[in-house]
């Protein structure tokens, strides 16, 4: 399974990259596919997330083919 991973703003300063391509193994939540793509480092609290440019939990699980965006938190 493949998706694409985006990171806006100053969290793609914090993260060292935009964007990057993920291929992972089915049943991964946001959170998880965060942790692995980050070096074990826990997401945020104030990070917000979004599949297909629909705002999402933390906890949902991700589908193949699916572009998942991080941003940091808007005012």
């Amino acid at each position: 399974m493949s998706i694409k991973v985006l990171y806006f703003a100053r969290l793609s300063e914090r993260v060292g990259r935009s964007e990057s391509d993920f291929d992972f193994k089915p049943g991964l939540s946001v959170a998880d596919i965060w942790l692995i793509e980050n070096a074990g480092r826990v997401m945020p609290e104030n990070i917000l997330a979004a599949i297909d440019l629909e705002y999402v939990s933390r906890e949902v699980i991700v589908e193949d083919g699916v572009e998942l965006a991080f941003f940091p938190p808007v005012t």
